[in-house]
């Protein structure tokens, strides 16, 4: 059509110059944040990141394409944590831009399995390899120390109950290697030679399929009971003496409680200022509560602490309080908050606490997960988690098998009231839930709270980020586990395996080509393999 052909040739000076392609990249790279709370545009995610692989595809090099995907995934990495430039300003394009380059081995990857005149079977395998590599790339960017596993791409399908299937069975990381699948096979459709496109539709049919059957055998914890949990957000509290009144605004809601027949009481992140330790006439406070409302209170500590081991210094701390007072049982944050509650390599970095809200001293962490029983509730365990420990699946999956039947995430996102944090963090519960068969309850101090049954199935009405006030919520409880529970992050070992029978695959090809053992020699004239692919494929560019 002319006005395709138009469009197509006002896209060759853009993708000719190395800041104009450079631009597409960085905007192609963060279409997919558009898939996550709040935008909420669960499906987008299946076809988002068709435009960066298309870019990649088109590379004339393997040096543009690494750039290309450095620059993709900069981009993606600004757009999941947009949120932050409060806190941490500029410096938040330095972490994106270091992070990015964990994509830059995946471009790499993704024009070498997509360009050239591609088989059935190169097409069938690009299917497999290319999600394989982007799974590689998350993977690694969720070290705790690389700011942990926040914006997951298969976090953004929370809500769509075949994915949370599919978390049950491989846990987030499966929801990932679907959703890029998926997009893998799309640019096969769009750009890909006949043969190549009728294995990616096949492809896409297997994969399908693959889905359903998950979604109707796959093991399903099995209903026991129901529990009755309450969670008490007080909302913003700000200025002067705002740590006291926020209590006391938490008290009178809690107080508002009696008579509910409760089995726990739910406090968020940071509601209280003090260590209750040494502190009895607060500890005295929330016993209070507890008789009242007769069920222990789950209370979080952000204060100066001792710890069991003798360390002294600022800890997060999830705290129960039973009628009697402090029941001993206590859960230190284990995984902190990089800048936000200590500073990497604070000699080098500790500047960044000038230009933003980065901690002024480090948090310590604690030295183990914990699961703490309710004794007026038959003994019912809950297993707590605080801030954005929610997002590591492999903690809330330790806290299942060690016989948590509730996980309870305490968080605050405060700081970042009005923008798509509260959603996104609130979102991370149901997927904790799917992939344990154990409901999860997410309170905090300012909204979003949200509690989800064992499948991630939502309970109730949220209380959101205008809020303050509680709710109450009937916790469908189950028993039995999941394949995820069993079999852990089996997703990760599978795609590092396809990863390294590629390079060896590729390691034999470059020893035959290089003279080894029954290499065939060129005959005379013979053309570069791909001689004349780039030509037809991509426009012609300048720079890297």
């Amino acid at each position: 059509m002319p006005s395709g052909t138009g469009a197509h040739r006002g896209f060759v000076p853009l993708l000719g110059s190395p800041v104009g392609r450079g631009a597409l990249a960085v905007l192609a790279g963060a279409l997919p944040a558009l898939a996550f709370p709040a935008p909420g545009l669960w499906w987008f995610a299946y076809v988002a990141l068709v435009p960066l692989l298309l870019l990649v595809r088109s590379a004339r090099t393997g040096r543009r394409a690494a750039l290309d995907g450095w620059l993709g995934g900069t981009g993606y990495m600004l757009a999941v944590h947009h949120w932050l430039m409060p806190s941490l300003h500029v410096f938040i394009v330095v972490l994106a831009a270091l992070l990015g380059l964990l994509w830059a081995p995946w471009g790499l990857l993704a024009r070498r399995m997509l360009r050239g005149p591609l088989s059935a079977a190169s097409a069938a395998a690009a299917v497999v390899v290319v999600p394989c590599g982007w799974l590689m790339t998350e993977t690694v960017r969720s070290w705790e120390g690389l700011g942990g596993p926040w914006g997951l791409l298969g976090a953004s399908q929370w809500q769509v109950a075949p994915a949370l299937r599919l978390a049950s069975v491989g846990g987030v990381w499966l929801v990932t290697l679907w959703v890029v699948a998926v997009n893998t096979a799309l640019v096969l459709l769009v750009a890909a030679p006949a043969p190549a496109r009728r294995a990616a539709l096949g492809s896409l049919v297997v994969a399908a399929s693959a889905v359903g059957a998950v979604a109707a055998w796959a093991p399903r914890p099995e209903p026991s009971g129901t529990a009755a949990v309450a969670v008490v957000q007080p909302g913003i509290v700000d200025g002067p003496g705002s740590v006291e009144r926020r209590f006391a605004r938490s008290e009178a809601l809690t107080r508002s409680l009696a008579g509910q027949n409760v089995d726990l009481v739910v406090w968020g992140e940071s509601s209280v200022g003090v260590d209750l330790a040494r502190h009895p006439e607060v500890t005295a406070r929330i016993a209070a509560l507890s008789r009242q409302v007769g069920a222990d209170v789950l209370v979080n500590v952000d204060a100066r602490q001792t710890d069991a081991s003798g360390r002294t210094g600022i800890f997060k701390s999830a705290v129960l309080v039973g009628p009697r007072g402090l029941t001993g049982d206590r859960y230190d944050k284990m995984r902190l908050v990089p800048f936000g509650e200590y500073v990497p390599a604070r000699s080098a970095l500790g500047w960044a606490t000038s230009m933003g809200r980065a901690a002024g001293e480090d948090r310590l962490r604690g030295t183990g997960p914990v699961t703490m029983a309710l004794p007026d509730a038959g003994g019912l365990r809950i297993g707590p988690l605080v801030c954005f420990e929610s997002a590591f699946p492999d903690m809330s999956r330790r806290l299942a098998r060690d016989g948590a039947r509730i996980l309870v995430a305490q968080s605050s996102t405060s700081s970042f009231q009005h923008s798509w944090a509260p959603l996104q963090h609130a979102s991370l519960a149901a997927l904790r839930a799917a992939e344990n068969g154990r409901p999860a309850v997410h309170a905090t101090l300012t909204g979003v709270s949200a509690v989800y049954g064992p499948r991630g199935e939502e309970i109730g009405t949220r209380l959101g980020t205008g809020t303050s006030g509680t709710g109450v919520y009937a916790v469908p409880l189950a028993r039995g586990t999941t394949l995820y529970a069993r079999l852990g992050d089996w997703p990760l070992y599978g795609a590092l395996g396809v990863l390294l029978v590629l390079c060896a695959a590729e390691g034999v090809r470059y020893a035959r080509r290089r003279g080894g053992p029954g290499a065939a020699a060129p005959g005379p004239g013979a053309a570069p393999e791909h001689s004349g692919d780039a030509r037809a494929e991509a426009p012609a560019e300048t720079g890297p």
